[in-house]
């Protein structure tokens, strides 16, 4: 089930308010005022949407939304209830039978794992089973990296907008020399849109893609973790050793509290 990442928002509203502070405490509620310069926003906005089309095709710029709100999701994947299936599988089918665990699939939710035990009922080959999970993996990987490089990309592209609107800016303001009253208006698009580039690039793009980077990494995380599993599974290993051949796939901290647990419990 998935949940709201809190810390996304969190992060992205502790940025902006820091610069807030830094403009209203130096400058009060008219040097805040001074930052808002609708043209300077549209030139980055506009620019890195323009670039955008030029880089990805329509249909996926199309899933650029639906992509960056799994920044904002957090799906709980726990690899210690991951091994406590595979230990109760385990256990079923050196008593029953690998036929037996078809009536456990009703109960697992991960389409990845029902996938693998499905294969280890009908006899495909361990190394057939790795090779084909590893490829659904690998195309997992693919598919992720896509709809990531569009922030990425973006990341990219805020600054440089940022700097043409600062050329743009500065033309202007060098061709009204004579004109006083249109020099501020030209200064604020030479500034701003370098400061508006700089801030959605490093407070808003690049962090979304780390994000996505590390959700996806610890997803493949877990599908190696799976297929570790099922082909313990397949090959009728005991349930107490594909315990411990999962448990090094858990977090440190949880590893040692659960061998402090054993200490006791044997004490």
């Amino acid at each position: 089930m998935k949940k709201i990442d809190m810390l996304t928002p969190i992060g992205i509203l502790i940025g902006i308010s820091m610069v807030v502070f830094g403009v209203i405490s130096s400058g009060g509620m008219s040097g805040f005022l001074a930052f808002i310069h609708v043209p300077s926003i549209l030139i980055v906005l506009g620019g890195v949407f323009g670039t955008l089309c030029v880089s990805f095709p329509l249909k996926q710029l199309k899933n650029m939304g639906r992509v960056g709100k799994q920044a904002f999701q957090s799906k709980e994947i726990n690899v210690e209830e991951i091994v406590g299936t595979f230990v109760h599988l385990s256990e079923k089918a050196r008593r029953e039978g690998l036929l037996s665990l078809e009536a456990e699939l009703e109960q697992i939710d991960d389409s990845f794992v029902k996938k693998g035990i499905l294969l280890a009922i009908d006899g495909v080959e361990p190394e057939m089973i790795r090779e084909l999970l590893e490829a659904e993996i690998a195309a997992v990987e693919e598919r992720h990296a896509r709809g990531r490089s569009m922030f990425e990309k973006a990341g990219d592209y805020a600054p440089a907008w940022g700097m043409i609107g600062t050329l743009v800016g500065l033309v202007l303001m060098l061709k009204s020399l004579n004109t006083p009253s249109s020099l501020g208006p030209n200064m604020a698009i030479a500034l701003l849109t370098t400061f508006y580039g700089a801030l959605l690039s490093n407070l808003f793009f690049q962090p979304i893609a780390a994000k996505l980077a590390g959700k996806t990494e610890h997803e493949l995380f877990v599908k190696e973790v799976i297929i570790e599993g099922v082909i313990g599974l397949q090959a009728g290993q005991n349930s107490r050793f594909v315990q411990a051949k999962l448990k090094v796939f858990a977090p440190v901290e949880k590893r040692k509290l659960e061998e402090k647990r054993e200490h006791v419990r044997e004490a």
